[in-house]
C-alpha cells in the first residue's frame, strides 16, 4: 500500500482569532503522517492574532503575515505558492479562519488515496456542515448547467439553485461524485491542479474566488470529485437580511466576481442573459437606507463596466474610495 502522500494545509485569517484558535486546534490534532505542515496567512490582523501565533509551539505551523489585507483571494494564492514551493507537496487543503477538518478527516482523506479513489482527480472537495450538523449552503459543490444538458433544463424550468448544486442524497451516501466547481473550505487540492490552472487570482479579492478558480481548472482539463465521506464544518452565517450585501464596498466584488463567473461558466449565452442582470440588479439599491444608494449604485455600476469589459486593475483602495465617496461624484 502507498503510503500517506505529503498534505499541507492552508488557512486564511483576519480579525478572528476566537475562530482560528478552533482551527488549528483542530488541524493540529490530526498526527504528522497525516498533516505535514499547516500555513496560516494572516492578512495583516490587528486583534492579537500575530502575538498568538508568534506563541504556537507546533513546528508544523508556518506563519505568512501580509502587509495589507489582500482578501481571501490574495491570501490563498500567497498560501498555495508557500505550500506548492515551499514544501513540496502532494496535496494542498485550504480553508477559511472560520472552518476545519472533522476528527477522522484526513485519516479518511488518506485511506482513500491509498485505494487509488483519487488517481487522475486534479481536486476533491470535503462535505462542509454547519456546527448544528445542517449542510452548509455556500459551500455546496456544484454542475456547471452549461456544460450538462440535463442539469441546464433542471435549471431553466425552474429548479434554480438547487438544479446545479449537489443536493442531500449526495451527502448522505459514499460514491464520489463528479463535479465542477467548489468553495475553499475543505477542498484538497492535487499538484495536477496547480500545474493546469496556477494560483487563484489575487485581484478578485473576495467572493466567488473559488467557483471561478475551480471552474477554471475543470475548464482546462482537470478533474474535481466530491467525497461525502470526508467532513468540514464551517462556523459561518450567510449574507445578511434581505439580500444585503455588508458592508456597502463588498457590493463592487460581489457583483463583478459574480458576473465573471457567469462569463466563464455560460460562453457566448452570458450575453444573451446579461440584459436580465442589468434589469434586476439596480432594484436592490432599495433595500439599502436612502443615504447609502448613491454609493450602492455607483459600486454596481462600477462591478458591471469592469466584468463586461474583464477589467480587473480596480485596487482595494479604490472601491474603498468608491464607497465612501460624497454623492454625486463620478467613479
Amino acid at each position: 500500500m502507498r503510503t500517506n502522500a505529503k498534505l499541507v494545509a492552508v488557512v486564511v485569517t483576519f480579525n478572528r482569532l476566537a475562530q482560528l484558535q478552533s482551527t488549528l486546534a483542530a488541524l493540529l490534532s490530526h498526527p504528522p503522517d497525516q498533516l505535514h505542515a499547516v500555513i496560516v496567512v494572516d492578512n495583516a490582523s490587528t486583534d492579537g492574532t500575530p502575538d498568538w501565533l508568534a506563541d504556537c509551539p507546533d513546528a508544523r505551523v508556518q506563519v505568512e503575515r501580509l502587509g495589507e489585507n489582500r482578501g481571501g483571494a490574495g491570501g490563498f494564492a500567497h498560501g498555495m505558492a508557500c505550500a506548492w514551493q515551499g514544501h513540496d507537496a502532494d496535496w494542498i487543503v485550504v480553508m477559511d479562519d472560520d472552518a476545519r477538518p472533522g476528527p477522522q478527516a484526513f485519516a479518511r482523506f488518506h485511506a482513500l488515496d491509498q485505494e487509488g479513489a483519487f488517481d487522475g482527480l486534479a481536486g476533491v472537495a470535503a462535505a462542509v456542515r454547519h456546527p448544528d450538523g445542517r449542510i452548509c449552503r455556500m459551500n455546496r459543490p456544484t454542475v456547471n448547467p452549461f456544460w450538462h444538458r440535463r442539469v441546464f433544463l433542471r435549471t431553466l424550468l425552474g429548479g434554480g439553485r438547487a438544479a446545479f448544486h449537489l443536493d442531500d442524497a449526495a451527502f448522505a451516501g459514499q460514491a464520489l461524485r463528479p463535479i465542477d466547481g467548489a468553495s475553499f473550505v475543505g477542498l484538497f487540492l492535487s499538484r495536477h491542479a496547480l500545474e493546469r490552472a496556477g494560483l487563484p487570482d489575487p485581484s478578485l479579492f473576495i467572493y466567488a474566488d473559488d467557483a471561478i478558480y475551480t471552474m477554471t481548472l475543470t475548464r482546462r482539463g482537470g478533474r474535481l470529485g466530491f467525497a461525502p465521506q470526508i467532513g468540514f464544518e464551517h462556523d459561518t452565517a450567510s449574507l445578511g437580511e434581505g439580500g444585503m450585501v455588508t458592508p456597502l464596498w463588498k457590493v463592487y466584488y460581489y457583483h463583478r466576481n459574480r458576473l465573471l463567473l457567469y462569463r466563464l461558466a455560460a460562453g457566448w449565452a452570458f450575453w444573451l442573459l446579461l440584459p436580465l442582470w442589468l434589469v434586476q440588479w439596480p432594484r436592490q439599491a432599495r433595500l439599502y437606507p436612502e443615504a447609502t444608494r448613491p454609493a450602492f449604485r455607483r459600486l454596481l455600476w462600477r462591478a458591471i463596466r469592469d466584468a463586461v469589459t474583464d477589467d480587473r486593475s480596480l485596487s482595494h483602495a479604490g472601491v474603498m474610495q468608491l464607497a465612501t465617496a460624497p454623492a454625486g461624484q463620478p467613479d
